[in-house]
């Protein structure tokens, strides 16, 4: 069977694109369809301060979200994503984050095959403890993990200039006008947007394969 080309449009704050990644996963898998990942940026909030912003301050001044709302959108979002086996922990998750810096080190990445594996990591790093995905040296840690050049990455996240590859996949996105992500390119045809669920994924999938 034929290896799909998966995209994955997305955000690294995003709280639905770890679910909606989960979701696709776990479809590849129970179909055993091989699939090649890649990833395409998307900055929710690219004006976002180097400090972040804390997640309440954040709803109440966009949405004008009190207390109660914001906790009850959090308590059926950690329930949606633990069904997705995603650990989403608020007590240590308190801030957005500008993703700019995570995006390039994600671009950087894929120049060895290890965009997947970075995006894992930032979703365990963010999501579970909260780690500020903005700083350098939390990212440079990542890296390690990942056993790549540090030194490498160091010039990716210190430098002022901007990848010429990575602004084409930021301006390619722009075009596409998405009403929301996380969003799935297959074989540069088919294009999915939101998380869904894991059958929605299996019934696109098999479809394909007919």
């Amino acid at each position: 069977m034929e290896t799909l080309k998966i995209e994955m449009i997305h955000d690294v704050v995003c709280s639905w694109c770890p679910i909606g990644y989960s979701h696709m996963r776990k479809a590849l898998q129970r179909l055993n369809i091989e699939a090649d990942f890649h990833f395409l940026p998307y900055e929710l909030n690219p004006d976002m301060s180097v400090r972040g912003e804390p997640i309440d301050r954040f709803f109440e001044r966009r949405y004008q979200w009190g207390q109660s709302k914001l906790l009850d959108y959090q308590e059926n979002l950690v329930a949606v994503a633990a069904a997705a086996d995603v650990n989403i922990d608020f007590s240590k998750r308190s801030h957005y984050y500008n993703s700019a810096k995570a995006h390039q080190l994600m671009h950087w990445a894929e120049g060895y095959d290890r965009q997947q594996a970075l995006n894992e990591l930032l979703i365990d790093a963010y999501f579970k403890r909260g780690l500020d995905i903005s700083n350098p040296l939390i990212l440079l840690d990542l890296v390690e993990q990942l056993g790549l050049d540090s030194s490498k990455a160091i010039q990716v996240l210190y430098s002022s200039a901007v990848d010429e590859q990575l602004l084409l996949k930021k301006q390619r996105v722009q075009q596409l006008a998405l009403p929301s992500i996380p969003a799935f390119i297959i074989n540069e045809s088919t294009l999915i947007s939101g998380s869904k669920s894991l059958s929605y994924f299996e019934q696109v999938l098999v479809s394909m394969q007919e």
